[in-house]
């Protein structure tokens, strides 16, 4: 499976001073109508589209429930939603006012192994164009001959490649 990406210009967040850099960032498609995704979804089963609606309409509805009850939901096969939050700190503890010093709470969402394997085994990746000042470059070909920059030499396109990076400077801090 090929995920396109573009490549986008950006400065790294805690190294305002240094020049930018080039950083590929996922180039994501609209998500399928809910009606669209059910069909997709039971296609080949016998389970009707509208079961399969319903059944995430309530799942929808259970899982804010359950999270500000102060519970970890674990939906099999797809993964674990959690609520996390930030919080100042005390030395006296009866100086702690929760309403004042726990902050930015947000839920997190971690997929489960299976799931995560499934997505990301045989991935590879597919230079999807250039953004660049607003302006969206189809390819590197056309951003190339947009800029009068040469065609690259040797076998290097910088088109595709495997995914797997290593945590290097050149990974994508932004996200």
């Amino acid at each position: 499976m090929s995920i396109n990406y573009k490549l986008v210009q950006k400065k790294h967040p805690t190294k305002k001073s240094e020049p930018a850099k080039w950083y590929a960032v996922p180039n994501s498609a609209r998500p399928l109508a809910q009606k669209a995704l059910t069909r997709a979804a039971t296609a080949n089963t016998t389970t009707a589209p509208i079961e399969m609606e319903a059944a995430i309409e309530l799942l929808a509805a259970f899982i804010p429930q359950q999270l500000q009850q102060g519970h970890t939901v674990n939906v099999p096969g797809l993964g674990t939603f959690r609520l996390t939050f930030k919080s100042e700190g005390v030395e006296d503890i009866n100086l702690f006012n929760a309403g004042l010093m726990i902050k930015s709470p947000r839920v997190v969402f971690t997929p489960a192994k299976e799931l995560r394997d499934k997505i990301l085994h045989g991935l590879s990746f597919e230079n999807g164009g250039v953004l660049e000042a607003g302006v969206n470059y189809a390819s590197m070909a056309d951003y190339r001959k947009a800029k009068g920059l040469p065609a690259p030499g040797g076998s290097a396109s910088g088109g595709s490649g495997s995914g797997g990076g290593t945590g290097g400077q050149s990974e994508n801090p932004l996200g």
